[in-house]
């Protein structure tokens, strides 16, 4: 199946001829680089295409119900981050003349175009989708989401005892008149749009009830009083909260006769911006930013599609969004709700159930005892990959056990976004308390995550934490630990980098690398790089990290250097290989194309944006570009260059954008042990294979999903095989 032609075909070829063009009659034009000037994807529309592809597993029949419904609720939570950001960033620029083309040749206005378009379409699917597979599927399993109509008498008298104890205290009905002003409707809250008429004046009135965030989204509707819960496992049925309270608007306003009612919701501007130059106190600044944000200009609204078009009307006028930037769908609205559904305890609906595991180079047997982590790493490096590799067990146990051994003199740390109960934090303000000398590099500016990091920058200070917030103008999102132990022989330095944050949370679910080791060299570099994100420290040279934004690039384009001579002297021997989540920058796309011109092998595993075009004749017919989703999050960044003996590999924080490599602190680490070389130019070797399902990007710049073998049976998937493999390896070091 292509993706782009079943969803968005009829209207995105026309709309996008760049974006669905099939490569074909007469070259583009060079330009002064003497590629075609057309070699760039556009970066917003690839964008969209990989939310296409959330898309397309929640409308697979092979995987698992529950999973389905999951997807359904990704794809609408991804789709407001990129317009709250991305679409908000096209219509900033406009607005203040900053029109550049991008490099894909478009103007900021054409793309803007192009993404309502193509993200009317697939919204209208994904509502398809719910309403003509998912939910006809879970109402065969015996759950289902039924609406206040179909519930009988007596289901509508108890939801009314929940409405008028749980849910009428915590309403603002807000009426619009001479009085009251139109109310701010705040992003991505789900509203009321009610209709009024005063039976004594015959006058319409307007009023606007918001559905509380706090509350659950959809009710249970709970078995009568005595019948077994258990009885009814199988027939679960949830109705949703904005249909109680749309039953009981009598109740928010009486005396009147309301008319009608219908569901809207507003997608705002939520992008920070922080001059930090100007700010005298970054933290300061940021909160005061943070309560701007609430107030930041539309950019999206969705109503039901039989809307009042009275009602429209006023919601377009009040809230200044232009017609294009309206989005008629079914009701319900906002389908993050069926995370509610997907979490139900259906083991039947679930992928198999999967509990990761410690690293058998951390304990070859699983025990409750825990386990020297620094004898560990004394005795070998270990390369972990979560969440094959429990966290918990790992990184966590690490500084747990950092912050605890009285012979630990001092611990550094990044940390970009962590959960709100992090065992991370704790350990450090433990380590803290204990009279170590802590670090904790917070960078409080990660995108929706500002308001927890200030929360728990505040609480590390208070433990007396040596909070900093990096380097003014940059990001700092490497991943990076490093503990200072008093041992016999003097001060060893064990050290953590990794691809993902010091998260436990999401380490259970996102698929990340890292390395723990008291190699010297990473040791030295490690303190050079704190050094300088603590303080005033000159530029230093690293020698098995690159840091960008001062290394990394140029760190990756002479090594596609290294391998375009590689190739010349013995042909076919070239080769890059690279796993990101995105690949942007034009700078070291070009050079992928002229290593491809040069006969190097380039093959890119590539989890969301892709704007290089790969297989095309005389410029990228060497490079292949394949994506894999699943039930983790591909999210680890891997960089190999060369093959055998010869292959050198990186892992690190750093993605192919330019935000990456030139305005965020990120670092990548050479390995040097062949047993992990082997490893991962092993799991490249399986992410290009053709024994797994994948999606593979076309020279016309769309993608189409290979999930099926040639007898029409599903392919196996990678992150099965990786479950498969590391349970493999920790029996063969029991037996060890």
């Amino acid at each position: 199946m292509t993706v782009g032609t079943s969803l968005t075909a009829h209207r995105a070829r026309a709309a996008n001829g760049r974006f669905m063009r099939v490569v074909s009659g007469p070259p583009a034009a060079l330009d002064e680089s003497g590629l075609p000037s057309d070699r760039f994807l556009d970066r917003e529309i690839s964008w969209l295409q990989f939310n296409e592809r959330v898309l397309l597993l929640a409308g697979d029949p092979t995987i698992p119900l529950l999973e389905r419904a999951r997807y359904l609720a990704i794809f609408t939570s991804n789709l407001d981050e990129f317009f709250m950001v991305r679409v908000a960033g096209l219509k900033r620029r406009i607005a203040t003349g900053i029109a550049v083309r991008s490099a894909s040749g478009l103007e900021p206005r054409e793309v803007l175009e192009q993404l309502s378009l193509v993200s009317a379409d697939l919204l209208t699917e994904q509502a398809r989708l719910f309403r003509e597979e998912v939910a006809p599927a879970l109402e065969e399993e015996g759950i289902r989401l039924v609406r206040w109509a179909e519930l009988s008498p007596d289901e509508q008298a108890r939801l009314g005892e929940v409405f008028r104890d749980q849910v009428f205290p915590v309403l603002t009905p807000l009426a619009v008149d001479p009085a009251h002003p139109f109310p701010y409707i705040s992003g991505l809250s789900l509203n009321l749009a009610v209709l009024l008429v005063n039976p004594r004046t015959q006058k319409e009135h307007f009023a606007r009830v918001k559905v509380p965030p706090l509350l659950p989204r959809l009710l249970r509707i709970e078995p009568p009083p005595g019948e077994s819960a258990l009885a009814d496992l199988y027939n679960t049925r949830f109705v949703p909260l904005e249909d109680v309270i749309a039953a009981h608007l009598t109740e928010l306003f009486p005396g009147m006769d309301v008319t009608a009612h219908f569901t809207f919701r507003v997608t705002r501007n939520e992008d920070v911006e922080v001059e930090e130059d100007d700010a005298e106190n970054l933290l300061t600044a940021l909160e005061r930013e943070l309560t701007r944000r609430r107030f930041g200009p539309p950019v999206r609204l969705e109503v039901e599609e039989d809307v009042d078009e009275d009602v429209l009307e006023l919601l377009v006028r009040e809230l200044g969004v232009a017609p294009n930037e309206v989005y008629h769908l079914p009701a319900p609205l906002d389908l993050r709700a069926l995370n509610i559904i997907a979490d139900l305890e259906r083991s039947d609906l679930h992928f198999p159930p999967f509990m990761a595991r410690t690293n058998p180079d951390l304990a070859p047997t699983e025990s409750a005892k825990a386990r020297d982590i620094f004898a560990s790493i004394r005795k070998q490096d270990v390369l972990l990959q979560h969440p094959y590799d429990s966290f918990s067990t790992s990184v966590q146990a690490f500084i747990e056990q950092a912050a605890a051994d009285p012979r630990v003199l001092a611990i550094k740390q990044t940390l970009y976004r962590t959960s709100g109960d992090s065992p991370i934090v704790d350990a450090l303000i433990d380590a803290a308390e204990a009279g170590k000398q802590v670090l904790a590099v917070v960078e409080i500016k990660a995108r929706f995550d500002e308001q927890n990091n200030i929360s728990w920058a505040r609480k590390l200070e208070h433990a007396g934490v040596h909070v900093v917030y990096g380097i003014v103008g940059l990001k700092t999102h490497a991943k990076l630990a490093l503990v200072v132990r008093q041992e016999a022989e003097g001060l060893r330095r064990y050290c953590h980098v990794g691809t993902g944050n010091y998260n436990p949370k999401t380490a259970r679910l996102y698929e990340d690398f890292g390395l723990l080791t008291d190699d010297e060299t990473v040791a030295a570099d490690l303190t050079r790089l704190f050094n300088q994100l603590s303080g005033i420290a000159p530029r230093s040279r690293f020698k098995r990290l690159l840091v960008a934004p001062r290394s990394m690039r140029s760190g990756l384009l002479e090594r596609i250097g290294e391998q375009i001579e590689v190739e010349r002297a013995n042909p076919g021997t070239g080769y890059v290989g690279w796993k990101v989540n995105s690949i942007v920058d034009e700078t070291l796309i070009d050079a992928l194309y002229r290593a491809s011109q040069a006969g190097v092998r380039v093959q890119l595993w590539v989890r969301g944006i892709c704007a290089l075009r790969p297989g095309v004749e005389g410029y990228s017919e060497h490079i292949e570009v394949r994506s894999v989703l699943g039930r983790f999050l591909e999210h680890s960044r891997v960089f190999i260059f060369g093959e055998g003996a010869d292959a050198e590999v990186l892992i690190g924080s750093g993605d192919m954008m330019h935000r990456n490599l030139d305005r965020r602190v990120e670092a990548l680490v050479r390995l040097t042990e062949e047993r992990h070389i082997a490893d991962l130019t092993s799991l490249m070797a399986r992410g290009m294979s053709d024994d797994y399902q994948h999606f593979v990007l076309g020279p016309d710049g769309r993608w189409t999903r290979e999930h099926l073998d040639a007898h029409g049976q599903p392919l196996p998937h990678i992150q099965d095989a990786m479950i498969d493999l590391h349970a493999s390896r920790r029996r063969k070091a029991r037996r060890r």
